[in-house]
């Protein structure tokens, strides 16, 4: 039998996916939660890329912000949309995925989605710790840091739409305080930002969309427990584009500051400026205490993918495990690569995401969307999202690693295919990938 807490002052997740879940996210809890994900250390460095995604192509300021903006609706539209058959059907991403696949196949991009996550969630350890150790040098070890961070992380885990309140109620009040503070401070350190062009506009924008599209997997995990659809959607959109834009919009003032170069070199090097600001360490600990919330969000969501696996476990067993498995990757990450992760998590979850919502909402699959455990196999969505994957890699113009980009431009060598300028990988993945799910079932139909 399951029950359901309707008081959304106490209302938590059922411990496994049996029970029902509590409705209990209006769009103020969806609004600060985005909000506060949509703020992030890592954000700062990564403007670093968003002023020149390509290495030798800078954009001018005008150019930048506008990419972010554009970068921020598109990606965050994506997330909204993938959040809506969250509500819908009160179930979390990846056992959504068991309508679009069916079970067994869904367990494929649950996998990949667990991998990406403890990825994301010792990326976020690694930065709280730089961040922490940027404010009180290096008193404390790194790996203190990290422990306990991820103690509080695991902790949040736990107690997931609990901390979401938190969020809502005391959190989002100091992140805005410090993210003015900041604009204040770091606007008048710096004149007008001149030269550039808008040579690198579309693979800015590509990277911005990665940015927010690497939310896709996770969205449904807390829009299922959202009063409505459009909350959930509104929340999303509203709360990450504002919260990204502000958030990229700092860290090309503060790498402007620290040089181009010294980021480069460190990435946590972009933390300096805002330590230095006037009252910057008390500002700065706020925000580094919340960027908890983003390794909380990451530790949830793969708690919910290793529920589509075993989803009678309890999710308290799954937090524990996972929160000590991210704090142990956290104490060996490399964050070389963040750059080509982000453009790997588009290019896996674009096209999921366009062929979900295809079927989703445009062939009738909300009426018959099946999330049991034995949903039967649907073989022939894994060939939209595989031809997706490969529209994203011909068409776009991140530069990842420099062995998968010579295999690429290798490969449009060979079909004779000429990548253009204005071409985005993540619309051209996501066009491909609906086109052929939108071919698949008007045939099926037929």
């Amino acid at each position: 039998m399951t029950h359901v807490v309707d008081d959304p002052q106490h209302a938590e997740v059922p411990l496994t996916l049996g029970e029902a879940p509590p409705k209990a996210l209006g769009v103020l809890d969806q609004g600060a939660l985005w909000a506060n994900l949509g703020v992030s250390l890592l954000g700062f460095s990564s403007a670093l890329w968003l002023v020149n995604p390509t290495g030798d192509a800078p954009l001018t300021l005008t150019a930048a912000l506008v990419a972010a903006v554009v970068g921020s609706l598109i990606g965050t539209a994506m997330v909204g949309l993938s959040a809506i058959p969250g509500t819908q059907t009160g179930q979390p991403s990846m056992v959504l995925l068991r309508g679009l696949f069916g079970a067994k196949l869904s367990y494929v991009p649950t996998v990949i989605n667990i991998i990406q996550m403890l990825g994301w969630g010792a990326f976020e350890l690694w930065v709280i710790s730089k961040g922490a150790t940027a404010i009180f040098g290096t008193a404390v070890p790194y790996g203190v840091w990290v422990v306990v961070a991820g103690v509080l992380t695991t902790a949040l885990t736990i107690w997931p739409l609990g901390s979401i309140r938190i969020l809502r109620r005391y959190v989002t009040i100091g992140v805005v305080v410090a993210m003015a503070w900041f604009a204040y401070s770091l606007l008048s350190q710096v004149g007008p930002q001149t030269g550039g062009s808008w040579d690198g506009f579309a693979p800015a924008v590509d990277l911005v969309i990665a940015l927010s599209v690497s939310w896709v997997p996770m969205a449904a995990d807390f829009a299922r427990h959202s009063r409505s659809s459009r909350a959930a959607f509104t929340g999303v959109v509203g709360g990450y584009t504002l919260a990204q834009v502000a958030c990229l919009g700092l860290g090309v003032y503060a790498v402007a500051i620290a040089g181009a170069a010294a980021v480069t070199a460190d990435s946590t090097a972009v933390f300096g400026p805002f330590v230095a600001a006037p009252l910057g360490a008390l500002f700065f600990g706020i925000l580094v205490i919340r960027e908890t919330d983003q390794s909380f969000a990451n530790n949830y969501s793969t708690t919910m993918s290793l529920q589509n696996l075993m989803p009678r476990v309890d999710r308290r067993i799954f937090s524990l495990v996972i929160g000590l498995l991210t704090i142990g990757v956290a104490l060996l990450v490399n964050v070389n690569s963040y750059a080509a992760f982000l453009s790997v998590i588009g290019a896996v979850f674009v096209p999921m995401f366009a062929v979900l919502v295809v079927d989703y909402f445009l062939l009738g699959g909300s009426a018959r969307w099946n999330t049991a455990e034995n949903a039967p196999s649907r073989w022939s969505m894994l060939i939209p999202w595989a031809l997706g994957f490969v529209a994203y890699w011909l068409t776009t113009s991140a530069v990842t690693i420099e062995k998968w980009d010579r295999m690429w431009a290798g490969v449009r060598d060979a079909i004779g295919f000429t990548r253009q300028g204005w071409m985005n990988g993540a619309l051209g993945s996501f066009l491909v990938a609906a086109l052929i799910t939108l071919a698949i079932g008007l045939v099926r139909r037929r």
